[in-house]
């Protein structure tokens, strides 16, 4: 029995190499009848293929309709032959059932969309050979159904019309498509194929009128017509694109904008477009400022001179829910400017009043829960533009008045407060102008307080000068009380300004030395200089010593450099050449050698000028003193990490003879450096600097200022002295540090 399968497939196989068709084909059906269904998978694969090579249509298909009911998930493949035997009706039947079959199954790995795909594509490209099924009904089946391919599937179903010569269901099909598609992709897709439809139309019907000797006028008409067609789709290509946008989103307030642009000189068309826009927009999921719509909407009743409709538009929009504040003031105030613009003041004035009515009940200007309507009362943004108004057109009371409820609401800014004062000032006020200032500084703190502090004071020495001078002295000391340093520079500056116009030389001078200690560090180079230059012009040159010496001592190393040279300078040019030379000594030692050229040069003219062979042997000794200990310095670190580690991993008599060994090396070559450039050390430590008798002393240049050195001082040689200390006049360093001079 098992080998009955195989015989009936020798037989056919040899019917088949016969081509003995019926005959064969009988057999093929004696066997399916004769063995058992779980054999005729041997058989069927035969019986196709005989089918299939004889070219014999009709008992082709009823063998596979016969196949398909045994094996269903086979139904492609019958697919694929009757789309080759030109059977499309069949093929469009039997590829609808497979998509519609949920649970079908593809044998070549296909999705429901590329079957979809396909059956659209065939209908659509074989309209008078597909008579069976409702093309359009599948299609749009298929639009609900796969909204991600929309553009391609009414391209289809245009193209089934226009294959079957229906034009203008086609262009209808077109404009459906552009009016309803949600993505640009989609409108992309459908508008270059409705383009190129209505071009191919135009140039074919072109060709037609072409070839006829003497066309008639209606050939003319409808040419032109086309032409006029193809022309309005391409002109409303943005209009189109705007409106896929706008489907997207119709809350998007910047592309209904657009679109009020894109309708440029046409009046009836820009109205609908703001009515359909502020109809639409919800303002809770409005992107972009919803505002905008209904000013802009305004504005063009105004262009065109219809006030009374702006008006109309205004009055709606103040009524809108906005979901901030600020969107509702701004049409407050779009309003009251078209009206100033429109020369109505008095009308604007008006609009201003009631926009800042007190409601029935006070709110928080915060509370999102309650309308922006009540919470309007609290906007800076009106009241300040009332503010504007009333200067402008009203009267000194009302004005008053104005400013008066802002401070009470506590709603002020500084500008607020400096333009109250302004306004009282210019009516004469100043004394109301000066209370209005201190009302602003007790409700601000700094830095916010600076700008009405700055104005405050400048405003009252312009008024009064020195003739209260003791209550400008307390609204200063009031101001720099709690004055961060970043903001006391100009304060102190004015301070110091007053003292010096109308107080006495020497408070001008405590001014300036409190502000050297109250003011960023990056400022004190500057106040230093504007004290010095004052000093020098009401005490005299020689009191700014202490002042050089003050700055010094506090200002950066870069700043002291420069403050040291200006120093020396002044020194050089009253004749003190030893009290410059001891400046240059002290600077020295913050000046390295491969760094700092300039101030070596500087020194070394001013020896060629003013010293001697001794002199600029003891400047070169000094300059090698401190090479030797910048030198030293990074020798000494070296030296720590060193010790350092030793320290973490044992000590040295622990190391291996070669590291011991290289320990020592090190340890000789410091000592030898240290030795060389003159450094007397003590446990490792730099203590002093070995100094050395320059000459005789009537070699020396004679200054009868000079105080005398002791005698004993002088009589030693070679002794281990500080190098700031010889040949220093005990006046010019007086006052500094004995550690600041050996730093």
């Amino acid at each position: 029995m098992h080998k009955m399968p195989r015989i009936w497939m020798d037989y056919c196989t040899f019917l088949t190499d016969q081509n003995k068709i019926t005959r064969t084909r009988k057999v093929f059906d004696r066997a399916l009848r004769a063995l058992p269904v779980t054999q005729h998978h041997r058989i069927w694969p035969l019986y196709l293929n005989f089918v299939k090579k004889h070219d014999i249509p009709e008992t082709a298909i009823r063998v596979f309709r016969r196949y398909l009911k045994l094996c269903p998930e086979n139904a492609e493949e019958y697919v694929e032959y009757l789309s080759g035997i030109d059977k499309l009706d069949e093929a469009a039947l039997t590829l609808a059932k497979i998509v519609n079959n949920e649970n079908f199954v593809s044998q070549y790995g296909k999705s429901k969309h590329q079957l979809w795909n396909e059956l659209c594509e065939l209908i659509s490209n074989n309209p008078d050979k597909v008579q069976s099924l409702n093309v359009d009904a599948i299609i749009r089946g298929g639009l609900r159904r796969y909204t991600d391919q929309l553009g391609h599937l009414w391209n289809s179903l245009a193209n089934y019309y226009v294959r079957s010569g229906l034009f203008e269901r086609a262009r209808d099909i077109y404009e459906e498509a552009i009016q309803t598609v949600t993505t640009v992709r989609d409108f992309t897709q459908v508008f270059d194929a409705y383009a190129q439809f209505e071009e191919l139309s135009l140039s074919k019907r072109m060709e037609e009128v072409s070839k006829v000797a003497s066309p008639s006028e209606d050939d003319n008409i409808d040419l032109e017509l086309r032409l006029a067609r193809f022309e309005d789709l391409m002109e409303r290509r943005l209009l189109l694109l705007n409106s896929v946008l706008l489907r997207q989103n119709p809350h998007n307030v910047q592309e209904w904008h657009k679109r009020v642009q894109l309708y440029e000189g046409k009046p009836h068309d820009i109205i609908n477009t703001y009515t359909e826009a502020v109809q639409t927009v919800d303002p809770k999921l409005a992107v972009g400022k919803l505002h905008t719509l209904w000013v802009e909407f305004a504005k063009f009743y105004e262009k065109n001179g219809q006030v009374d409709d702006a008006r109309i538009i205004f009055e709606k929009a103040i009524q809108v829910p906005y979901v901030k504040v600020d969107d509702l003031a701004s049409v407050w105030c779009e309003w009251t400017e078209m009206e100033i613009r429109n020369e109505n003041y008095e009308e604007a004035l008006k609009l201003m009043h009631r926009a800042t009515a007190m409601p029935s009940r006070k709110v928080a200007y915060h509370d999102d829960g309650e309308t922006v309507q009540a919470r309007l009362y609290k906007s800076l943004k009106v009241w300040s533009m009332y503010a504007d108004l009333e200067e402008s057109f009203g009267t000194f009371k009302s004005c008053k008045a104005v400013y008066d409820h802002i401070i009470d609401l506590k709603i002020a800014t500084p500008q607020i407060i400096i333009n109250y004062g302004i306004f009282l000032e210019e009516n004469n006020y100043f004394e109301e102008a000066f209370r209005a200032y201190e009302k602003g500084i007790s409700l601000f703190k700094w830095p916010n307080v600076y700008d009405i502090w700055n104005t405050y004071l400048t405003k009252f020495l312009k008024r009064y000068g020195g003739s209260k001078l003791e209550r400008a002295r307390d609204l200063f000391e009031q101001c720099l009380e709690k004055c961060p340093p970043q903001f006391a520079k100009n304060l102190y500056l004015l301070y110091a300004k007053l003292e010096e116009e109308h107080g006495m030389a020497r408070h001008a001078m405590a001014v300036y030395e409190r502000a050297t200690k109250a003011v960023p560090e990056k400022e004190m180079y500057d106040i230093f200089n504007v004290y010095i230059k004052r000093a020098a012009e009401i005490y005299g040159i020689p009191k700014t010593r202490q002042i050089y010496e003050k700055a010094i001592e506090v200002l950066p190393e870069d700043r002291t450099r420069e403050m040291c040279l200006r120093f020396a300078d002044m020194e050089t040019k009253l004749g003190e050449i030893d009290r410059a030379r001891a400046v240059y000594a002290h600077c020295s030692q913050i000046c390295d050698p491969r760094v700092t050229t300039e101030f070596w040069q500087t020194w070394k003219e001013f020896e060629v000028r003013h010293g001697n062979e001794d002199t600029m042997r003891e400047m070169l000794r000094i300059k090698r003193s401190v090479q030797a200990m910048y030198n030293t310095q990074v020798n000494m670190m070296s030296a720590q990490m060193l010790s350092s580690a030793a320290a973490t991993t044992g000590t040295t008599a622990d190391l291996a003879p070669g590291e011991k060994d290289g320990m020592r090396l090190l340890e000789a070559k410091a000592a030898e450096m240290a030795g060389s450039a003159g450094l007397v050390t003590r446990s490792g430590n730099i203590m002093f600097v070995r100094g050395e008798t320059q000459g005789n002393k009537q070699d020396k240049v004679v200054n009868p200022d000079e105080i005398d050195i002791d005698d004993e001082e002088e009589e030693i040689e070679n002794e281990e002295v500080p190098i700031e200390k010889k040949n220093i006049p005990s006046e010019v360093f007086g006052s500094l540090k004995k550690d600041d001079l050996n730093d």
